[in-house]
């Protein structure tokens, strides 16, 4: 009996294994003109000058000729190395931390409040707290059980509004079905919300002219990741892969006010492959283990991988090993720079957390 078309898919979702040669050449030929193979990179070449921007070829090729073609890409392919970013971002809010604790008496201050026992909830907010440790911010943790009430939830929050000590409030995501996430959120102070979900700060970053109080974590740490590897973005094309309020809107809010030329892929586009492989910055952010393949990326791209997906892994000792939204194996042997699942956006987003608290400690007493 055949499969049906979503069992395929879960085949091809879960597997990304490096295809074959003929695989690789069908998936190359359609993209090349007779004449010539291209790789642009404005990453590679700034950290390779040898990096190949143009391998001509004889007007008849062979497959093997493009399967050279595409070790060589792969072999000059940047990683995006978001811890090395992170730890980056950290020493420099520590040192600013330094600065005002020693002008003012200041030390920042972040509240975590966590609903219930999810293990990857606790995860993160263990991860937070350590993170705040090295950077140099005060840490205040809340550990509520899953039976919690709205109203002790937002009597913390409201606590934490007017605590002078405090200068970011975090409310861990998700929360028990029974809570109203929107009234939650919506409770914590706009000067505090160092996560940039209240709906004033996701407004003002929707208009020109405006500027939010904090930008949501993980998009702007994608942006700095893209900075921080002095990625052009202004005037390329640019897909957002996924629309949620957390990463895929504002992301693609962001990519507008950096002058790229932007376009969502969503669960509704219909040709999102034919849409992506225009794409000079791919960011994916749909939770979908390696969805976008190598025959999805334009040559040259570059691509963060918001992605972070559990499969089965029976070699692993956890049973299971992390994957991004985009195949690596793949892409690897297209892009010319992309981050890696785990490694990449994750640790940015914690420490962009730690910079919208430092920027609220700053505004809030009116630190220069």
């Amino acid at each position: 009996m055949a499969s049906s078309p979503i069992t395929m898919m879960k085949m091809k979702l879960n597997n990304c294994s490096p295809p074959s040669t003929a695989a690789v050449a069908a998936r190359f030929l359609p993209l090349l003109g007779p004449h010539q193979i291209r790789f642009r990179s404005s990453v590679a070449s700034l950290y390779n000058p040898s990096f190949p921007r143009t391998i001509i070829t004889r007007p008849t090729f062979s497959s093997s000729s493009i399967i050279t073609a595409a070790m060589a890409n792969e072999a000059s392919v940047k990683v995006i190395d978001g811890k090395k970013v992170a730890k980056d971002v950290r020493d420099e809010i520590n040192a600013e931390i330094t600065r005002m604790k020693d002008s003012i008496g200041v030390v920042p201050g972040l509240a975590v409040i966590l609903v219930g026992d999810r293990k990857d909830s606790a995860t993160y907010v263990r991860n937070k707290k350590k993170a705040c440790e090295t950077a140099g911010i005060k840490s205040y943790e809340v550990c509520l059980p899953e039976n919690s009430t709205e109203e002790e939830v937002l009597k913390y929050i409201s606590d934490f509004n007017d605590d002078p000590m405090v200068h970011g409030i975090l409310v861990q995501l998700p929360l028990p079905s029974h809570m109203d996430e929107e009234k939650i959120l919506h409770a914590v102070c706009i000067e505090k919300d160092v996560d940039g979900f209240h709906p004033l700060n996701i407004g003002q970053l929707a208009m020109r002219g405006r500027e939010p109080l904090f930008i949501p974590c993980t998009p702007k740490g994608c942006i700095e990741l893209l900075h921080r590897y002095n990625v052009e973005i202004k005037g390329k094309k640019a897909v957002v892969i996924g629309r949620s309020n957390i990463v895929g809107m504002p992301a693609a809010l962001l990519l507008q006010r950096e002058d790229a030329t932007v376009s969502i892929v969503h669960s509704r586009t219909n040709n999102p492959e034919e849409i992506t492989r225009e794409a000079d910055i791919i960011i994916a952010a749909v939770g979908k283990p390696n969805m976008v393949r190598g025959s999805w990326i334009k040559p040259g791209a570059v691509i963060i991988d918001v992605g972070i997906n559990p499969v089965e892994d029976a070699t692993n000792p956890r049973g299971y090993r992390l994957v991004g939204d985009v195949c690596y194996e793949e892409a690897i042997k297209v892009a010319s720079a992309i981050t890696p699942v785990p490694g990449g956006v994750g640790p940015m987003t914690i420490a962009m957390l730690l910079s919208n608290t430092l920027l609220s400690a700053k505004r809030i007493n009116n630190f220069k």
